[in-house]
């Protein structure tokens, strides 16, 4: 589990194919001590596990799934990328409970300058919308955000960044039509889950009619 903090901004080293998929290697200087193999490494928001350990840089072993659903799969030598260790109980919960399991890959679609901020714009495959609430929680490749608007219109919804996230996560590289990594509140998963199933014991009109509103 991890909060949505990004600890530091690492860079891939390489990235060599394999049976299993891909072995990316990524730079980082100050995670690396506490970096143990077997660990869970948040790499732009998809939960990894170190592999093997160098003096400078950590190497995970990122999966076929892994690298169809999320942005791992295009990630070369020299990209940058934001990254997090799993929770300890003794840490701050300072942004949200994140998974590190990829929802969705959306595509950044405006990007406004508002004052010192930025508001930028993102698209959805439409199962995610509702998900995304108005001043709820959601993760854009491992980052810890609030959903300023929604547009269900057209599968969108907006992002208010301050400077300090802007400059200290790897959002300073991204343009119109980048891709990201989404993760939905999870929260919003296991209510709908309760709902369906205590409907579904009570009859199927119940069921139906449930489903329809989840839909809406």
């Amino acid at each position: 589990m991890f909060t949505g903090l990004v600890k530091e901004i690492g860079k891939v080293v390489s990235v060599r194919s394999n049976a299993e998929g891909k072995l990316i290697e990524v730079s980082s200087k100050e995670l690396l001590p506490e970096i143990a193999i077997d660990d869970s490494v948040s790499i732009n928001g998809a939960c990894q596990t170190a592999v093997k350990l160098t003096d400078s840089t950590f190497v995970v072993q990122t999966v076929h799934t892994s690298l169809e659903k999320t942005t791992l799969g295009s990630l070369r030598t020299g990209d940058e990328v934001n990254l997090e260790l799993a929770l300890r109980a003794s840490d701050r919960l300072g942004g949200h409970i994140v998974q590190g399991h990829v929802n969705d890959v959306g595509q950044i679609i405006q990007i406004q300058s508002r004052g010192n901020n930025y508001l930028v714009t993102i698209k959805v495959s439409p199962k995610q919308m509702k998900y995304i609430v108005k001043e709820g929680s959601i993760t854009i490749d491992g980052i810890s955000l609030t959903v300023a608007d929604v547009f269900k219109a057209d599968c969108s919804f907006q992002l208010s960044i301050i400077p300090h996230t802007w400059q200290n996560t790897v959002l300073r590289n991204r343009r119109v039509q980048s891709l990201v990594n989404i993760e939905v509140d999870i929260l919003g998963k296991y209510i709908e889950n309760l709902l369906f199933n205590g409907a579904r014991r009570s009859n199927g009109a119940s069921t139906h009619n449930l489903e329809s509103f989840l839909n809406d």
